[in-house]
């Protein structure tokens, strides 16, 4: 943009000193200056905007008019991207007996439920036999510390929200879920101390898209004493206690790509019993106006009263 102006510039010095110098050799004779004309660059337009009340009386269809110009119009797919390092749900979830506890066999729920057990066993050892195929380094007494791990890791990573690091220690299914609602809120979690051993009680390797494209689905049970508290954008408590801790009994999913030669176990989400008991309800902050003041007064927050909700009575 500078190189026009200069030269634009330098055009009308010259027709200037041109025109002083013709003034002053004229013999006293006076003349009225002839206007000048100087070249200049204008931007160039690339977008013409249409005339005005065009766009609403024409409806013009593209395709109509690229076949009359004679070019071919690309027709437009509506695709879903299809991600192929995470499957999207929990294939065959493990299915805890309700309490955690062993029925005893002489019922018949508790017969129901040994016959469920062994038959998930039987499905579990021939999945974890596919699963050392292609990880030789599996086991499932050390795998089970190594996913309380990757979950302990992940949610310390949740409450400083590091980006990064929390996509590689959880797929693609589970981050969304864990990052959902969290924008405005301070996260404070800290894993007390665990209460039983964690043991691998589920395992399975599905397929996806293709035949031979395996994965590994690996259900941790863990037993554990966790504090969680989440404050507000205000700092004003909403749900928990960092001086309280709770028993926590999970059931956590860990995944695989098991074709991937790079893949790492990672964590894929969480089985929640029918039977478990009811989360704790979110203390939201509520804004209570006050009273409206005259500019000769001022506010006396001691003999100031809340007022309470009046009664609305619900049609039947």
């Amino acid at each position: 943009m500078a190189a026009p102006g200069t030269r634009t510039l330098a055009v009308l010095q010259r027709v200037t000193w041109s025109a002083f110098k013709a003034s002053e050799t004229s013999a006293g004779v006076l003349r009225q200056p002839s206007p000048l004309l100087v070249p200049v660059r204008t931007k160039k337009r690339y977008f013409i905007p249409p005339a005005v009340g065009v766009k609403g009386k024409l409806k013009v269809n593209p395709e109509a008019k690229a076949r009359s110009a004679g070019l071919v119009y690309r027709q437009q797919y509506m695709e879903r991207s299809i991600n192929i390092f995470c499957t999207a749900a929990i294939f065959d979830p493990y299915v805890p007996p309700e309490g955690d506890s062993r029925l005893s066999s002489l019922s018949k729920e508790g017969l129901k439920q040994r016959t469920e057990q062994m038959r998930q066993t039987a499905s579990s050892h021939m999945a974890i036999r596919k699963i050392k195929e292609f990880d030789s380094e599996f086991s499932s007494k050390n795998f089970a510390e190594r996913a309380q791990e990757i979950f302990c890791e992940a949610h310390n990573a949740l409450c400083t929200f590091n980006k990064e690091k929390l996509h590689s220690l959880v797929t693609e299914r589970c981050y969304p879920e864990m990052t959902r609602g969290n924008r405005y809120k301070t996260l404070r979690w800290r894993f007390v101390e665990s209460l039983e051993a964690p043991r691998v009680v589920h395992a399975r390797n599905p397929e996806m898209v293709s035949k031979g494209n395996l994965y590994g689905q690996v259900t941790v049970r863990m037993h554990s004493r966790q504090t969680l508290a989440i404050y507000d954008r205000f700092g004003r408590l909403m749900l928990g206690s960092e001086d309280q801790p709770k028993d926590v009994l999970e059931y956590l999913v860990m995944e695989r790509h098991l074709v991937n030669s790079y893949g790492r176990w990672r964590l894929h989400g969480k089985i929640v019993p029918a039977w478990a008991p009811a989360k704790d309800p979110i203390i939201k902050t509520v804004m209570i106006p006050g009273p409206k003041l005259k500019p000769d007064e001022e506010f006396d927050a001691l003999n100031y009263q809340v007022p309470k909700a009046e009664s609305v009575q619900w049609s039947k």
